[in-house]
């Protein structure tokens, strides 16, 4: 394996994954660094004005630092994993984005996905409303604190969406709503076994924990 994503809805330990699995495996990480971005503090004093600058300045970063960090993959790591990829942007986008401005966006989104990396397996974390909301609540982030279970299944909608439209990679759907890789050793060896001890056919495949 050379390029491993991690992805979930906001709240499903994505990032904390990520971290656990690198370090497990030596592997390089690279992490979305949402919050260095400007427009995201004007995003949130103004939607209306910020939405579509937003989305592109996410659409551009996510496309240089995974591309760049794919390409530059170093002799002293064996695979990259990474906590998101380039197609969050459309997944996002559509709940922010006006109709017609989702429509160029996304015009300009194809172009360049077809240029992208692609992952040798992507892991999506399942996990249900009522357990993102307990995880959003514990880490407390300021911003996130309006978040409500309607965007989140927006959100999670706008995913499996994408993943019914790929057939180049595996996409491994895991239901983890039972468990608890975070704090739990053997739930993260059940978890990492799943991972990377199987073969994925292109496509969605189905796992429950």
């Amino acid at each position: 394996m050379r390029f491993l994503v991690i992805e979930g809805n906001i709240g499903a330990g994505k990032t904390t994954l990520a971290k656990k699995m690198a370090q497990e495996f030596n592997a390089k990480l690279v992490l979305e660094q949402f919050a260095d971005n400007p427009f995201l503090p004007k995003f949130y004093n103004d939607k209306e004005r910020y939405s579509f600058p937003l989305e592109l300045s996410f659409l551009a970063d996510r496309y240089n630092q995974i591309k760049k960090q794919v390409l530059d993959l170093d002799l002293f790591h064996p695979f990259l994993i990474a906590d998101y990829y380039f197609a969050k942007s459309a997944i996002f986008a559509q709940n922010t984005l006006k109709d017609d401005e989702y429509h160029l966006f996304r015009q300009i989104f194809d172009i360049i996905f077809e240029s992208m990396p692609k992952p040798d397996l992507y892991v999506y974390l399942h996990a249900d409303s009522k357990k993102l909301l307990k995880n959003i609540e514990m880490r407390g982030r300021e911003y996130e604190r309006n978040i409500d279970p309607e965007y989140l299944e927006k959100i999670r909608q706008g995913y499996f969406n994408f993943f019914k439209q790929i057939t180049t990679f595996p996409i491994l759907v895991i239901d983890t709503n039972k468990i608890d890789f975070v704090h739990n050793e053997e739930h993260f060896r059940l978890l990492k076994d799943a991972i990377f001890k199987s073969d994925y056919k292109l496509g969605i495949n189905r796992l429950i924990l």
